[in-house]
């Protein structure tokens, strides 16, 4: 996972002029449950556990789409700030060392938010294809399911605690 968010702050630098557009376009985005989307008694469950009731899966679908909104909404926020963070740096003609360090700080800090709320709007957007797609629970490192109650608390899980686990350590 780290590797991951260093790249993609790496990488959210460069497209940072776009996303204003794809975050608009993210925070309004629908994802309904068409004809492809899986049943509630059809995403995986470990044996032991109940079934998803069609309650739960609309209550996990509006809580992913819930947050999707407000990532775009943080992105379009974050890249409003960092783009009057640009302007207002000016050339830097009469601050000092700690004005100007200080103005870096901030532009660095607000870009790191930006990544990381694209970060989590991208695994947000990810689990509503999942839930659509009717692999929403299933772990993809070892196709087993990850379990519910993963899933209602870490609603864009991708892992199962036990890959998950193995993941960390390496």
């Amino acid at each position: 996972m780290v590797a991951k968010k260093a790249r993609g702050g790496a990488s959210s630098a460069k497209s940072a002029k776009k996303v204003p557009a794809a975050a608009a376009a993210a925070a309004t985005a629908v994802h309904p449950a068409g004809a492809g989307a899986a049943g509630p008694g059809e995403l995986p469950v470990r044996p032991e556990e109940e079934p998803w009731s069609e309650e739960e899966v609309a209550e996990a679908r509006a809580e992913l789409r819930g947050e999707a909104l407000r990532l775009g909404a943080e992105i379009i926020a974050s890249e409003e700030a960092i783009t009057g963070l640009m302007r207002d740096s000016g050339d830097g003609a009469g601050d000092d060392q700690a004005d100007t360090g200080t103005k870096n700080i901030t532009r660095e800090h607000e870009l790191a938010l930006a990544a990381n709320a694209r970060e989590m709007l991208e695994q947000t957007e990810r689990a509503l294809e999942r839930l659509d797609a009717g692999t929403y629970g299933l772990c993809e490192s070892c196709g087993n399911p990850i379990g519910k109650a993963r899933m209602q608390a870490f609603p864009r899980a991708t892992l199962c605690v036990e890959c998950k686990q193995k993941q960390e350590r390496h």
